[in-house]
């Protein structure tokens, strides 16, 4: 089989494959934005969440609850987004639990939950320094949402020297 009849090959399949992924997100994963954070966008978080964070999180028994508190503070920034925004982010997070796109997206043939920190890192930083921009913003949006999760928490201000608000009389 020469080159050229291989490639048409690949990119007729890689094709067919990226049309079912899109009619199962715009049928499926995207209709309910509502569902955003449901359990496969939170295995996504919670596992990004110690690579993002590395460094920042307790090493002691109180890591698991803090994983745990960044999730729901993700979840509750999330809501607060505007709807375009969180259509996006919904559509993110079904190619990224859908077996298939996850695995051409980020390399990971495990599921999030059972990726380790090491992978889910890598992963990253292969998106933050990617030539794709759907990968950078990927990169950026996550980013920004789990380190502001995070730090508008009162458990980590103390690391980083933050009194707190002041408080007004």
């Amino acid at each position: 089989m020469n080159r050229g009849r291989r490639a048409f090959i690949v990119t007729g399949a890689l094709g067919a494959a990226a049309l079912a992924a899109g009619g199962w997100l715009r049928f499926g994963a995207s209709a309910r934005v509502d569902a955003l954070l449901g359990d496969d966008a939170r295995g996504i978080v919670r596992a990004m969440v110690p690579a993002f964070l590395a460094g920042a999180l307790p090493d002691d028994a109180q890591r698991t609850q803090a994983i745990r508190e960044a999730t729901d503070a993700v979840s509750v920034a999330v809501a607060g987004l505007p709807l375009e925004a969180q259509r996006e982010l919904a559509q993110l997070f079904a190619l990224l639990a859908f077996a298939p796109t996850r695995v051409a997206m980020t390399g990971l043939w495990s599921d999030w939950p059972h990726a380790t920190t090491a992978e889910v890192d890598a992963v990253l930083v292969r998106w933050q320094t990617s030539r794709l921009s759907l990968l950078r913003s990927a990169y950026d949006g996550l980013h920004q949402l789990i380190l502001a999760a995070w730090y508008g928490n009162p458990r980590a201000w103390a690391a980083i020297g933050y009194a707190g608000p002041p408080q007004l009389t």
